[in-house]
């Protein structure tokens, strides 16, 4: 499985580069704060913040390749009865980071540029429970996708403000059934568009 998930992000990294050398004059770079609001499992979620950085290069007028990286962090609840077999929730250092790759579909209205993105690529979890003295500690890397949109908004030739929404789906597998299975997140990002 590890293999054949390496595999599929190698070609999609070659694809995203030969595209982005086919048409090197246009696109744009994107760096931002995130939000998102994850889904922790055995039925619990949370809020976690961080930043998005993204580099869009055109194909066609109307068509981009989109390589996007992101990480958020910060405390999830966690059920003591699922790590520790004790009453109450703990708190969960969580780290969740992002890197997929995919189309976008954009159009100018004068100043705004309105878009649509579908990327595929993977993500990776790292969770830290301590409780007294017992710790948990879980890593993961699976496949990921993310289905979303927003709006730029030129301030300036070269620069822009952006506001984007997504529905990030994660496949993380671990020892709870509870806890497997697609779980959609949803991340809203804000920052500074630089177009070239």
């Amino acid at each position: 499985m590890a293999k054949r998930f390496a595999l599929v992000m190698a070609l999609l990294l070659i694809m995203a580069a030969a595209t982005f050398a086919q048409v090197p004059s246009a696109g744009n770079v994107f760096v931002g704060y995130s939000l998102a609001r994850v889904d922790a499992g055995w039925g619990t979620q949370g809020n976690i913040n961080g930043w998005e950085v993204s580099a869009e290069g055109k194909v066609a007028p109307f068509v981009g390749m989109v390589l996007d990286l992101g990480t958020t962090y910060g405390p999830l609840p966690i059920p003591n009865s699922q790590l520790f077999g004790t009453s109450g929730m703990a708190t969960g250092e969580s780290t969740l980071v992002t890197y997929m790759v995919g189309p976008r579909v954009s159009v100018k209205v004068g100043r705004f540029r309105p878009f649509a993105h579908v990327l595929v690529g993977g993500a990776h979890l790292h969770q830290n429970v301590t409780h007294y003295a017992d710790a948990y500690v879980h890593g993961e890397t699976a496949l990921a996708d993310d289905f979303g949109g927003g709006v730029d908004y030129r301030i300036m030739p070269h620069i822009g403000f952006r506001l984007q929404g997504d529905a990030l789906q994660t496949r993380f597998r671990d020892d709870y059934p509870v806890n497997t299975g697609v779980k959609t997140n949803i991340r809203g990002s804000a920052g500074i568009v630089f177009n070239f």
